[in-house]
């Protein structure tokens, strides 16, 4: 089962991320300034994930990625794939285990190991 992780970028910018069962970042979203905004899309997201639709692209460098869009949206970014394959490998994994996914808040969490 997936998971959405909220969690803060060291711009101090809010962000969540949807990880595979492997512990994988599948997807990160765009950067939120307050983390309510995040939490709300990563909510709404979660309730969107049967309508919304996955753009696929190809860099430069030949690596594939996708957007998550919802609503002509874009609201989140895939890691880069080195195959197309993999790309829609990532996509299944997110319309097979999006729905059931929790959403996990580490946003808050201070510096976990001591000096």
């Amino acid at each position: 089962m997936g998971t959405f992780v909220i969690s803060k970028r060291f711009s101090g910018d809010y962000k969540f991320e949807f990880v595979s069962r492997k512990g994988k970042t599948i997807f990160t979203s765009n950067a939120y300034e307050l983390r309510m905004d995040c939490e709300a899309d990563a909510e709404y997201l979660l309730s969107e994930l049967e309508t919304c639709s996955y753009v696929k692209f190809k860099t430069s460098k030949g690596r594939f990625f996708f957007r998550v869009v919802v609503d002509n949206k874009v609201i989140a970014v895939s890691r880069k794939y080195s195959t197309e394959l993999m790309v829609q490998k990532g996509i299944d994994e997110i319309v097979k285990y999006g729905s059931k996914a929790e959403i996990l808040d580490f946003a808050n969490n201070g510096f976990v190991f001591p000096e």
